[in-house]
């Protein structure tokens, strides 16, 4: 599983090289001279070199952190990889290099992927088949074309109409199913004319009068205007 933090996930104490040795040495039968070749082999696969074989997680960079993560999770070959928001807490260019790397071990590897994420950017990016969830309960389920260009559920639709567009409005028909709100800017916030909303209050003005509204009675009883 790779988790959404990079800055969490991984223990600080321990060197990078250390932290796949760990995973090795607890789930495989590999010696010591093999484990270090396996860890070689993985640093290789996520990108990374000796150099970070070597550091501990705060000499590493976001990217490099979740590719160790990315390295961990594939240190004992599973089929399927969990990633919860993956890329979530990465800058735009790095979450593409991210990106790129998983589809390049798919590919390579023929491993699956369940991604857990919110960007449907992300979605429609990675992913074959797109499972939505509302409550914990599943809503829409279908390929990905399918269901982020002709959605059928209302919360699919609000979680389409919820990504900013350029220009604000989103392109007639595009992530729209039946029923679906029209496209456009929505109503626009009306000012009131003068003299009907309410009125501010000021700070006093001489002998106890305000600088303006309605009048101030004094305390023997007369009341004064501005």
């Amino acid at each position: 599983m790779v988790f959404q933090d990079p800055y969490l996930s991984l223990d600080p104490r321990i060197t990078v090289s250390g932290c796949l040795d760990e995973v090795l040495r607890l789930h495989t039968d590999l010696d010591r001279a093999g484990r270090r070749t396996r860890v070689a082999e993985l640093l290789d696969q996520v990108g990374l070199g000796e150099r970070e074989a070597s550091a501990l997680p705060k000499g590493l960079s976001g990217g490099q952190r979740q590719r160790v993560a990315i390295a961990r999770a594939l240190a004992v070959e599973p089929r399927v990889l969990v990633l919860d928001e993956a890329v979530a807490a990465l800058d735009v260019s790095i979450q593409a290099q991210i990106l790129e790397l998983l589809g390049t071990i798919r590919r390579e590897s023929g491993i699956g992927y369940l991604f857990v994420t919110h960007d449907l950017a992300v979605v429609r990016h990675v992913a074959d088949e797109v499972l939505v969830l509302k409550s914990g309960q599943v809503v829409e389920t279908g390929s990905t074309a399918r269901v982020l260009d002709a959605p059928e559920h209302p919360y699919t639709r609000l979680l389409l109409d919820s990504v900013p567009c350029r220009g604000g409005t989103r392109p007639e028909g595009e992530g729209r199913g039946p029923g679906a709100r029209p496209s456009g800017p929505g109503p626009r916030a009306v000012r009131p004319p003068a003299g009907r909303g309410p009125r501010a209050r000021t700070a006093p003005g001489p002998r106890g009068t305000r600088r303006w509204g309605r009048p101030v009675r004094r305390r023997g009883g007369r009341s004064a205007r501005r």
